[in-house]
């Protein structure tokens, strides 16, 4: 949607043509690889999306939040009188629980008029509450001259996303959609929270996200329970070693797991953790020596490593990388993002990608009954303002 357009939608929501809204900009990410790690203190390596969610807003005389979004129809108005509570299930809990982190800090907020567009699918794992979260963050902190610093933003909404809305998401997905940088993934240590931009260079490949259309509802997933069974493997691997995760461990540590884990499911899940680790140290190194299939097979190990050592693919996730690994031109592919549905990244030589998204789409199609989206996206930058 263009900027002229989305401006009119603006004024037809809430009228007065005397004051322009501030547009913001706030992009999804999409992992390339280190799944599952960033709530375990290990390396990820996502890049932003050129996909996002877009803001306006505008000031108003009163003590009332009015909340629109044009991607459907669920608007909402509530009065400023103190901290927020939780309204079960609304797509509304994203910006006010990144509110109540400003209301926490003292920070005095007015009247607002919001109009939210987002053009990351919703539910596919590319970080669109992340993006929302974000995108009110950089917003509300400008209007109000709240002074938070960009990592501080970061911080303000994963909180939101963990205390308000529930779901006990790591850092990453805030992290890069604050620091995202074009052209560059960001190799992050979740633990410390130092960070390198590295230069995504594919050459004659390019990046494909496939979406399973499948939806998830990631707070009601296993997510949650994933979370868990880390938490009980740290437990049990401190009678090895006084580690406070799971990445504070190495691939050499992967044979003592037997030992001190006697549960197999639990035992699995330290393991997927710790290889992934190694795998994306690894595939931050092969890219920086233009090794680029070496880390296409890095990103198989991952998914392989993800389904049956994390079990969180499932049937349609699946079906794309093992139906995509077999077609011309593909480097690597693997399920991004949380799983039980969302999105596969793949890396495709450029000239086989249009036959690459036909093949796929049709063998999918008719082992899944549902049709796949497909995204050819660049690397752009983070959150901030357009105008």
């Amino acid at each position: 949607m263009d900027t002229k357009n989305f401006i009119e939608r603006f004024y037809a929501k809430y009228g007065n043509r005397n004051i322009k809204p501030v547009l913001f900009f706030s992009p999804g990410r999409v992992n390339l690889i280190g799944e599952h790690t960033d709530y375990n203190g290990g390396f990820v390596f996502p890049c932003a999306l050129n996909y996002g969610t877009y803001l306006l807003i505008r000031g108003i005389d009163s003590n009332i939040l009015k909340f629109s979004t044009i991607n459907f129809d669920d608007d909402a108005e509530t009065e400023l009188k103190g901290l927020f509570v939780n309204t079960k299930k609304r797509w509304i809990n994203y910006p006010l629980g990144v509110i109540n982190e400003f209301l926490k800090r003292d920070i005095k907020i007015s009247g607002l008029e919001f109009l939210y567009y987002g053009d990351v699918p919703n539910g596919a794992g590319l970080s669109s509450s992340a993006s929302i979260e974000m995108v009110t963050a950089v917003a509300l902190n400008e209007i109000f001259n709240a002074g938070f610093n960009t990592l501080d933003l970061v911080k303000m909404s994963q909180k939101a996303e963990n205390e308000f809305v529930g779901m006990n998401c790591g850092i990453m997905d805030q992290f890069a959609v604050g620091f995202g940088k074009k052209d560059h993934a960001i190799f992050l240590n979740c633990d410390t929270l130092s960070y390198e931009n590295v230069p995504v260079i594919l050459n004659d490949c390019s990046l494909i996200i496939t979406n399973t259309n499948k939806r998830r509802g990631l707070t009601d997933s296993k997510y949650n329970e994933r979370r868990g069974e880390c938490d009980k493997a740290v437990e049990l691997l401190q009678a090895y070693k006084p580690i406070r995760n799971l990445s504070e461990l190495n691939v050499g540590d992967i044979p003592l797991l037997e030992k001190y884990i006697k549960d197999p499911v639990v035992r699995k899940r330290a393991k997927h953790v710790i290889s992934e680790n190694g795998r994306a140290t690894e595939a931050v190194k092969v890219l920086k020596e233009n090794n680029i299939k070496r880390f296409g097979e890095l990103m198989n190990s991952s998914h392989d490593s993800l389904k049956d050592d994390y079990e969180v693919t499932g049937f349609e996730l699946d079906t794309l990388v093992y139906e995509g690994r077999k077609l011309p031109g593909v480097l690597g592919t693997r399920m991004t993002g949380a799983g039980f549905g969302g999105c596969t990244i793949s890396i495709v030589k450029r000239a086989d990608a249009v036959k690459f998204m036909s093949d796929l789409s049709t063998v999918y199609k008719e082992k899944t009954g549902l049709v796949p989206d497909f995204y050819q996206p660049e690397i752009g930058d983070g959150a901030r303002r357009l105008e």
